[in-house]
């Protein structure tokens, strides 16, 4: 039976190279767009500040989103907030988003260029974690860490992190500087990193940061119960257009019925679900709206069994999931495709 406790956001380690966070971060990509319109600037540095007064301290942004207004942003926020307090992690690499790829860079020039650009927009000396956005395969692994290392070791970064990378992207990047965390998506009806990204993960003592845990808000009823706004980009998502929608609402129907019998939403079982998968994980959420950021935390009340946790993965069976899981051919699923046999 799930146990509600009293609420309180632990600190957990986040890979084996000594980066602390709490156990819940926070996404902060949509206060810029993508899902929906932007806040306004106030607006967004408010849901930061009270995500940090419930004891978030790990916030994710990138030089992206926006473009780069989500960093300025953060940065921001950051001034109204203890600094020594706080673990920002960021992202380079994507330099625009095209079918069927994207346009990406991983050069030791772009990498260094990308830093002190973030570092300027976030007003910060130095970034906590700093992740390879998506692969750029054109470029060696070898010579994007390379220059990470250099970062590393000049003070201006102090972690490192890969995102949607392959096995062999994530041992050869490890060999050249420890790899703290891969963040990648992961929720109940993502999961294709469980058979190898994982276990590798867990071999080489790197931490994992699933993204769109919840399913980028169907686990919660977007798309369902709740409709997409009128200028979100879920539009395109396979998993939210026509019959790829009326299909699984049947998932969430069920992930419904599962809250009910533990006494909880359908995101905080979906989330629980996340975050019980291992000491190691540290989801990252992201929301405009403060309701749903106290629900969220609330998923930190639900534990679970692990009988109960397999009668919630069985209630997703990946083979009734319609639709695939991105907008954009990535690494780590060039690598899954790849090596997945043709279904008859």
């Amino acid at each position: 039976m799930a146990v509600r406790n009293k609420l309180q956001i632990p600190s957990v380690k986040l890979g084996n190279q000594g980066l602390e966070v709490s156990k819940l971060g926070f996404g902060c990509m949509t206060l810029s767009g993508m899902y929906n319109s932007p806040l306004p600037e106030e607006d967004g540095i408010a849901v930061i500040k009270y995500a940090f007064s419930k004891g978030i301290t790990f916030f994710d942004t990138s030089d992206f989103y926006g473009p780069h207004t989500n960093e300025i942003l953060l940065g921001k926020a950051l001034k109204q907030l203890p600094r020594e307090k706080i673990q920002i992690a960021t992202k380079f690499g994507v330099k625009k988003i095209g079918f069927p790829q994207m346009e990406v860079n991983g050069s030791p020039e772009y990498v260094r260029s990308s830093c002190e650009a973030s570092l300027k927009r976030l007003d910060v000396q130095y970034i906590d974690l700093y992740y390879q956005h998506r692969v750029d395969t054109k470029v060696p692994i070898e010579e994007t860490v390379g220059e990470l290392k250099k970062l590393v070791e000049e003070g201006k970064v102090k972690y490192i992190g890969l995102s949607d990378a392959s096995p062999d992207t994530i041992r050869r990047a490890h060999a050249v500087h420890p790899i703290t965390a891969l963040q990648t998506e992961w929720s109940l009806w993502s999961r294709e990193i469980e058979d190898e990204i994982i276990p590798l993960c867990r071999e080489l003592g790197i931490g994992i940061v699933p993204y769109s845990p919840l399913g980028r808000g169907f686990l919660a009823g977007k798309g369902v119960v709740e409709n997409l706004a009128a200028n979100s980009l879920l539009d395109m998502h396979p998993r939210f257009q026509g019959e790829n929608l009326d299909k699984n609402k049947a998932i969430f129907s069920r992930i419904e019925g599962l809250a009910r019998k533990y006494q909880c939403t359908p995101a905080q079982l979906a989330l629980a679900w996340v975050l019980q998968q291992g000491d190691d994980i540290v989801p990252i959420p992201g929301t405009t709206k403060i309701k749903n950021l106290e629900n969220n935390i609330g998923s930190l009340k639900v534990k679970l069994t692990e009988e109960e946790l397999k009668e919630i993965s069985d209630a997703v069976p990946m083979e009734e999931v319609a639709g695939s899981i991105s907008f954009q051919n990535m690494d780590h699923f060039h690598w899954k495709f790849a090596n997945t046999p043709p279904k008859n």
